[in-house]
């Protein structure tokens, strides 16, 4: 980016349709910005590269990416929002991530804060997105939502009474961590069993792994031209959509693997709402359909309670830079 763009995106025109705010989505592949006209959520301008490989370049490459955006947008705003995976303190460090390389204990709010001269508000990725769906997508009509992603790994967010929960230290809604069999696979977390083994991406791919060694999954156009390594959950779910009976029995199992880690969260913070985000979830129905069958008997008194109503995140990938961009437009708002 020249410096030239950069000076006339530092220009900052009047911002005359209404907030605009910038929202950035740091994750272990990609660095996704949107700047986020609200109240309306109207996504004005976006850019997307790749996460660079060492911490020492993470603030560099945000601010390039955050300027970019506003270059698009014709001005820097008032404030600034990151939504990062991993544990996100208080105080604005990231303590670890599982898909960030070298990040242990990053100082990243302050120093982001002074290269881009205005405030940034640092959020764990999942969390953001909790509070892009509880404000303006698929949770917005209730006070209390729980929010879950399934991709390579599971994320989850919470917010309790119309407020973001974070915990004591900004950890809460580590989900993905529960540990849910004791003699199950080891995860990145150094603990066995944790629920993302068994209900991420990941998880699905390790099913028709076994499958495919065994002889039970035959893919289509044949499968000798495939390794092990290469039968992915993506590849499964693909094929289940195609309508290969083993892949749709795999996808029955896994759902049920979603569904008792969601039972599990219920009994815990009885939300109105679950809502389910994250790459696993564009299979759509094909999935939900099954999670929401092996479900709806699971939670303790089941028979007893309202039924929690699980729903397919609005915003899709883009959650985590929206709700990034609403939590930016809270310090535009007490500024």
């Amino acid at each position: 980016m020249s410096q030239e763009a950069v000076k006339s995106a530092e220009a900052r025109k009047p911002q005359t349709n209404g907030l605009t705010t910038i929202g950035l989505d740091l994750g272990g592949t990609k660095i996704l910005a949107l700047a986020v006209e609200l109240p309306s959520g109207e996504i004005v301008a976006r850019r997307k590269v790749a996460t660079p490989r060492h911490a020492a370049a993470t603030v560099e490459t945000l601010y390039e990416a955050a300027m970019v955006v506003a270059t698009d947008l014709g001005y820097l705003p008032n404030a600034v929002g990151v939504g990062a995976a991993g544990l996100i303190d208080i105080d604005g460090f990231i303590r670890t991530s599982p898909n960030l390389p070298d990040i242990d204990n990053l100082s990243l709010r302050e120093p982001f804060a002074a290269r881009l001269g205005v405030p940034v508000a640092l959020e764990n990725d999942a969390t953001a997105a909790a509070v892009a769906e509880a404000r303006l997508g698929a949770a917005k009509d209730s006070r209390n939502s729980l929010y879950v992603a399934f991709g390579t790994g599971i994320g989850g967010g919470l917010v309790i009474n119309g407020q973001v929960y974070r915990g004591a230290h900004g950890f809460a809604a580590e989900v993905g961590h529960m540990v849910i069999d004791p003699n199950g696979p080891v995860c990145g977390c150094g603990q066995k069993g944790c629920w993302e083994q068994l209900a991420s991406g990941n998880a699905l791919g390790r099913l028709g792994q076994q499958a495919f060694l065994e002889g039970r999954l035959k893919l289509a156009g044949g499968s000798d031209r495939l390794t092990n390594a290469e039968v992915t959950g993506e590849l499964v779910g693909r094929e289940a959509l195609a309508g290969n009976t083993t892949a749709l029995g795999l996808l029955d199992i896994f759902s049920a693997e979603i569904a008792r880690g969601l039972a599990n969260l219920t009994n815990v913070f009885d939300p109105e709402i679950i809502v389910v985000g994250g790459g696993v979830m564009e299979l759509g129905e094909i999935l939900l359909s099954p999670v929401r069958n092996h479900f709806q008997n699971l939670p303790m008194g089941a028979q007893h309670r309202p039924r929690v109503p699980i729903m397919h995140a609005h915003f899709g990938e883009d959650a985590g830079a929206i709700g990034a961009a609403l939590l930016a437009a809270e310090l535009c708002e007490l500024a």
